[in-house]
């Protein structure tokens, strides 16, 4: 192990040790934000520093194991069990390679996930809708909650855009590699002749914005219209202006929202959605000035970039970031994504532990 990864890992084992005696204390809990703030943190390097003293215990084994070579009853044991602790030793070290990466701050935080549908009309559209179904299914594995936002329905039952909040831990963590082009190929339902045809949608995926901590926007700043919504509602939709449209002036950035009951609740829902798109905004830019000093697959923040093919002919899924190739299309679509999300944050995982080697 590296020098300083040992006094990076011995520094955040001595401070468990301090926040155990901070939280055990019977002054930990009157201030309550402060308590919060510790136990968030006690939480956040526990795991690691275990790891760490899983790996110094068997460096221990590995010693010990030496020191009985010498004896002639016990050297095929020793043996035996130095092989055994240099394999743990190795796998343990890279963990906590891992487990020492940059966290992404983002990572906790819920999300918007925007699908529009792009080149190929209404077979674009029903793709759209499929897409939508494909993240709502994993959700519900996961046990997200999933609150539509806004969309736009297409005449044939698809959608021309819709925008979702998805909430639950570590939901963005696992979906922030979706964003960018998803092209299908198949037979669309309407073609007569059995012509496979290709179109495509654009997916965003956003953490969800702190409006006061993240984005500082003035009231000078924003230009907010009503009108009446449009589509499915009812009788209180055809009625009522409830909609709302902000536009942010600087940047010409639009949120709306006709979904909510209310023209109050609407106007709440599209500031969160303009939140998290201006921060979004700002780390694609980030994003593409860091991609320009170094290759970065999977986090280019590229929108334009064709990053998945889903062929419903032969019945595969193809990552095109890290060539990767899925014949479980039908599983996927029903929203099994876990080798796909598994496989990006590997390869993330595999391209942050390069750029460290480099530094």
């Amino acid at each position: 192990m590296k020098p300083s990864m040992s006094a990076k890992l011995e520094n955040l084992a001595r401070r468990v040790d301090e926040l155990d005696a901070i939280l055990s204390s019977e002054s930990a809990t009157r201030d309550m934000e402060s308590y919060r703030r510790l136990t968030r943190e006690h939480a956040e390097i526990t795991p690691v520093v275990e790891l760490f003293r899983r790996w110094r215990a068997r460096g221990d084994d590995l010693a010990a194991a030496q020191e009985m070579l010498g004896d002639a009853d016990s050297k095929a044991f020793a043996e035996e069990e130095i092989g055994q602790a240099r394999n743990d030793l190795e796998g343990l070290e890279k963990d906590l390679e891992r487990a020492l990466l940059p966290r992404d701050p983002n990572d906790e935080r819920n999300l918007f996930l925007e699908i529009r549908a792009g080149t190929g009309g209404d077979e674009s559209a029903l793709f759209a809708a499929d897409l939508f179904r494909m993240y709502t299914r994993y959700a519900e594995r996961n046990r997200w909650q999933v609150e539509l936002v806004s969309e736009s329905a297409s005449d044939l039952g698809g959608y021309k855009e819709v925008i979702v909040r998805l909430v639950g831990s570590g939901a963005y963590s696992r979906l922030k590699f979706e964003s960018g082009g998803h092209r299908v190929q198949r037979v669309p339902e309407t073609e007569a002749q059995g012509r496979i045809h290709t179109s495509a949608c654009t997916v965003a995926v956003m953490p969800e914005a702190d409006a006061i901590a993240d984005v500082h926007i003035r009231p000078e700043d924003i230009r907010v219209d009503v009108f009446r919504a449009s589509g499915a509602g009812g009788q209180h939709v055809n009625k009522t202006e409830s909609a709302v449209r902000i536009t942010h002036l600087p940047t010409g950035i639009v949120a709306e929202c006709q979904d909510g009951r209310s023209q109050h609740q609407n106007k709440d829902r599209a500031m969160a959605v303009l939140a998290a798109r201006i921060k979004d905004r700002e780390t694609r830019d980030a994003q593409a000035k860091e991609a320009a000093t170094r290759k970065n697959l999977i986090g280019s923040g590229d929108r334009s970039e064709r990053i998945r093919t889903y062929n419903f002919p032969q019945g595969r899924v193809t990552d095109h970031r890290i060539n990767l190739t899925l014949y479980k299309i039908a599983a996927i679509m029903d929203g099994d994504l876990d080798d796909l999300v598994g496989a990006l944050v590997a390869e993330h995982q595999a391209e942050q532990l390069a750029a460290m080697a480099e530094a």
